[in-house]
């Protein structure tokens, strides 16, 4: 079985549509989300929509809850805030639902997914450190955990020293975001594994970041969040 998973899309469409147009093309069996659907971006209901129809799995973001409960985000960056407060008006009510609906984890036979980690999720920590994600391993018991978050692609081997997937040892492993990279690199990131080989791909591409970034820009959002995304930050 082949697995795409997804994270971080921030309302995002031209992103995550491209991301999904790669995955179409790629043999995919399920697609599995952990999180952040929404926040920042211009096209809430259009990414919900989407994740609603495409992904086996979900489960919630600190944005998704933020969009639920706007009060959730005081600790947000002002930009950030303003984002939420449109994004929570903008939202229909059946995609509100959805978001409210999403549970904080999923555990299926092969992983587990989580937005920052499954050391209390509701939290929301950063697992941006080998200190972090030694805190991690032991919330979960599958062979492999699937995290966002940061934004970052990254893995980690349980031993803290294998930075390359290998069977036999279990992996922390974020897929980066498919909506806004923090990387330094403006490409989408996912990840995609294979069951059978063994093998996991994380997968950059680039995308419209012209086209999310006016449309930021003609919603009256911040234009500081249409400007990131050529940064890569």
């Amino acid at each position: 079985m082949r697995i795409a998973v997804i994270s971080d899309i921030h309302s995002n469409e031209h992103a995550l549509r491209k991301a999904l147009s790669i995955i179409d093309k790629s043999a995919i069996d399920e697609i599995y989300c952990l999180g952040d659907i929404v926040g920042y971006g211009a096209f809430p209901n259009e990414c919900i929509e989407l994740i609603r129809q495409r992904a086996k799995h979900c489960v919630i973001g600190n944005h998704d809850v933020a969009a639920i409960d706007p009060t959730f985000a005081d600790y947000f960056t002002k930009h950030g805030r303003i984002a939420v407060q449109w994004t929570h008006s903008t939202l229909t009510e059946k995609n509100l639902e959805f978001l409210k609906s999403l549970p904080y984890t999923v555990t299926t036979d092969l992983c587990t997914l989580a937005h920052s980690g499954p050391a209390e999720p509701e939290e929301f920590e950063y697992v941006q450190s080998l200190q972090s994600a030694a805190k991690q391993f032991s919330a979960f018991s599958t062979q492999l955990c699937f995290i966002g978050h940061t934004h970052i692609p990254t893995l980690c081997g349980e031993n803290l020293k294998t930075f390359v997937l290998k069977n036999g040892m279990r992996f922390l492993i974020n897929v980066g975001s498919v909506g806004q990279p923090r990387d330094g690199n403006p490409q989408l990131s996912f990840g995609i594994f294979d069951t059978t080989l063994w093998r996991y791909q994380n997968i950059r591409a680039e995308y419209d970041v012209e086209g999310a970034s006016r449309a930021i820009h003609d919603r009256g959002l911040p234009p500081l969040l249409g400007k990131r995304l050529f940064q890569g930050q």
